[in-house]
């Protein structure tokens, strides 16, 4: 089977589900929790049932370069496994700007977000799958810590990518056992090294 394209922006293009709506919730469970640099009407915690976080995706653009890409999230099946990230009330003129931004194997993925108070909405998530060309796949915690250790891009370091984002996952009080581990293995490897 054919890879996909690292540069998936012109198959979200085709696909909007929420084109008849006004505005519509995007669930973010790695940086778009702390970097959201678009606009939105509203911001609020959100789960997505049956999904958890790996750090199985390159980078290729954002945290490493086409040489030496970094290691960066995506979401991956999990039956009974709960992925709390914030969800973010978007216009569609949001659009292009997070295809560019997530244009580096992701698809845009319908899902059904719960909030804290129990209320459901329809949400877009961004995902990477193993069938795109930059899915690195998994390895040991150990093995990604010291991957991560040596990326950068243009959007930084890798390692301050994994560090944000732990603290903002606790920030948000959740727990996940994948991105802890990654974080302790690369400040065990790092420790004087300081984030941006």
């Amino acid at each position: 089977m054919r890879a996909m394209s690292h540069d998936t922006r012109e198959i979200n293009r085709s696909s909007d589900p929420f084109a008849d709506t006004t505005r519509r919730w995007l669930f973010g469970y790695g940086s778009l929790i702390w970097k959201a640099d678009f606009a939105y009407a509203a911001r609020r915690p959100a789960r997505l049932h049956g999904w958890e976080r790996r750090f199985w995706q390159g980078s290729h653009d954002h945290r490493g370069t086409p040489q030496a890409p970094g290691r960066v999230l995506t979401l991956v099946e999990a039956p009974g496994a709960r992925c709390l990230g914030m969800a973010y009330s978007i216009g569609a003129d949001v659009l292009e700007a997070l295809d560019l931004r997530e244009k580096n194997g992701y698809l845009r993925v319908i899902a059904s977000l719960e909030f804290d108070d129990g209320e459901r909405a329809q949400g877009l998530v961004y995902i990477a799958t193993a069938d795109n060309a930059a899915w690195l796949g998994p390895a040991a915690d150990e093995v990604i810590a010291r991957h991560v250790a040596g990326a950068a891009g243009p959007s930084g370091s890798n390692r301050d990518y994994v560090l944000h984002l732990a603290d903002a996952l606790r920030g948000l009080g959740a727990e996940d056992a994948h991105v802890f581990a990654v974080e302790r293995r690369l400040r065990a490897l790092q420790p004087e090294a300081t984030t941006q």
